[in-house]
């Protein structure tokens, strides 16, 4: 019987994973409360599937056609002067600081585990970011998986005991 339960779970996961208006978390609360799954093979369900979608766009962008043999282009010069050219200066500092920590074996699995667990940073461009860095899959696939699993097993057991 938990068999089809954990199929469905790890469905919906992936769903929830690339398509970020369907919920995990309330996927998990609704089978906790409503009794007619196991919240815990729903959450282990829920957790492979949304690893399984996040590593899915983490090949994505690391994969992606042209990426490998492209070169680094000079970024265009932008003016300083006006709010709009602070911006942008800012924004690619900020993306160039993500992608050294995220490509850094101190920082990567880290950050990862944090997001996939807490959910800050957002772990959509976590995995966005991380396929972008050096970061290898195998740290990415079982930081997320970790994380995961830890999130939504603590949340069905938590809504199993009312």
């Amino acid at each position: 019987m938990w068999a089809w339960q954990l199929v469905l779970a790890v469905g919906f996961g992936i769903g929830s994973a690339v398509i970020p208006v369907l919920n995990a978390e309330a996927y998990v609360l609704g089978v906790g409360v409503s009794g007619a799954l196991d919240p815990v093979v729903a959450a282990i369900g829920v957790s492979i599937g949304q690893t399984i979608g996040k590593v899915a766009m983490f090949l994505a962008v690391r994969y992606r056609p042209g990426y490998a043999g492209r070169k680094t282009k000079e970024p265009k010069p932008v003016n300083l002067d006006t709010r709009w050219g602070r911006f942008v200066h800012w924004n690619r500092g900020v993306s160039k600081r993500l992608l050294d920590a995220m490509s850094d074996s101190r920082w990567g699995a880290p950050v990862t585990l944090l997001s996939a667990f807490i959910g800050i940073p957002p772990l959509y461009g976590v995995a966005l970011i991380g396929g972008a860095s050096r970061m290898k899959t195998v740290v990415f696939t079982l930081s997320v998986l970790a994380g995961r699993v830890a999130r939504f097993v603590l949340l069905a057991l938590g809504v199993s005991g009312f």
